[in-house]
C-alpha cells in the first residue's frame, strides 16, 4: 500500500471512532475484557501521543503514559493526540529515522503503516461495543494487516523475544499453516520450537492447517475481533490442537 493509502484509512477510522466514543463512553468492549469505550479511546490516545513523541525524539519514550495524562478526559486527549500524530506525519517523509520497537524498520513509514492498522483494529472494537455494525474494512488494508500481524508481530517476536513463546512452542511437532486471505493473498507459517516464520504465497504441499475467507474476516478473525455475528465467511480446517498454537503465538505477540 501507499503512503497516503494509510494516512486515508488512518483518518476514515480514527473519525469513525471519534463518532462513538463521547455516547458510549461505559460500554464494556467484549474484545478487549476490562475495558469500557473510555478506556479503549484513552489507550488509542496514548498510543497516538507516543508514536508521535518516538518521531519528534528519535526513540520510543519511555516510562509511559506519563502520569498527568489520567487527569486529562479520554476524549479530550484523543483529540489531542490524533492532532499531534498527524503533525508529525505532515513534517517528515516516510523514510525519514523514528525510532520503533520493529528492528528492521526505523522508519516513520512504519508508524504509518502501524497507526493505520491500530486504528482499525480498535475502530472494530468500538463498534462491537457499541453494538453498531462493524464498517467494511478495505481489502487492501485487511490483506495488508494480515501481512504485518503474522510478520512484523508474531515472526519478530518469536525471533527476538522467543521466551515468551516457550509454553507454546517447545511443545509443537512442527506445523504448517496455510492462510488466505480473498483469491490473491496467502502466506505460509511454519512453527516448531523457537520457530515461527512466514513466506509469501501458497507453496508447495499440503498444511496441516488451512485459514481462508475475504480478507476483512481473516483479518478480524486472527486478530480476535469477530464478535457475535459470526465469523464473516471464514473456514477453519485442522485438527483443534494445532489451530490453538496459532492463536496462543498470535495472542502472546501482541501483547
Amino acid at each position: 500500500m501507499e503512503y497516503s493509502r494509510f494516512l486515508d484509512c488512518l483518518a476514515a477510522d480514527h473519525d469513525r471512532l471519534r463518532a462513538l466514543v463521547e455516547t458510549h463512553a461505559d460500554a464494556p468492549v467484549p474484545t478487549c475484557p476490562g475495558w469500557t469505550v473510555a478506556d479503549l479511546t484513552r489507550h488509542v490516545g496514548e498510543v497516538y501521543l507516543h508514536k508521535a513523541a518516538a518521531m519528534r525524539d528519535g526513540a520510543e519514550p519511555e516510562p509511559w503514559p506519563p502520569k498527568e495524562f489520567a487527569d486529562e478526559a479520554p476524549t479530550a486527549l484523543l483529540d489531542r493526540a490524533y492532532t499531534a500524530l498527524r503533525a508529525e506525519f505532515a513534517t517528515r517523509a516516510p523514510e525519514d529515522p523514528a525510532g520503533s520497537w520493529y528492528g528492521p524498520d526505523q522508519s516513520v513509514g512504519f508508524w504509518i503503516r502501524r497507526m493505520a492498522q491500530e486504528t482499525v483494529v480498535h475502530r472494530i472494537d468500538a463498534e462491537l461495543a457499541t453494538g453498531r455494525p462493524v464498517s467494511a474494512v478495505p481489502d487492501d488494508l485487511a490483506v495488508d494487516g494480515v501481512d504485518e500481524l503474522l510478520k512484523v508481530f508474531a515472526a519478530y517476536s518469536v525471533a527476538e523475544w522467543g521466551d515468551y513463546f516457550t509454553e507454546i512452542l517447545d511443545g509443537s511437532p512442527g506445523r504448517t499453516f496455510l492462510v488466505r486471505a480473498g483469491d490473491d493473498a496467502a502466506w505460509r507459517v511454519r512453527t516448531g520450537p523457537g520457530e515461527f516464520t512466514v513466506t509469501d504465497g501458497a507453496g508447495d504441499g499440503t498444511a496441516d492447517v488451512t485459514l481462508s475467507g475475504p480478507p476483512e474476516g481473516v483479518l478480524r478473525s486472527l486478530w480476535n475481533r469477530v464478535g457475535d455475528g459470526g465469523d464473516d465467511g471464514v473456514s477453519v480446517e485442522g485438527a483443534p490442537e494445532a489451530v490453538a498454537e496459532l492463536r496462543r503465538c498470535l495472542v502472546e505477540a501482541t501483547q
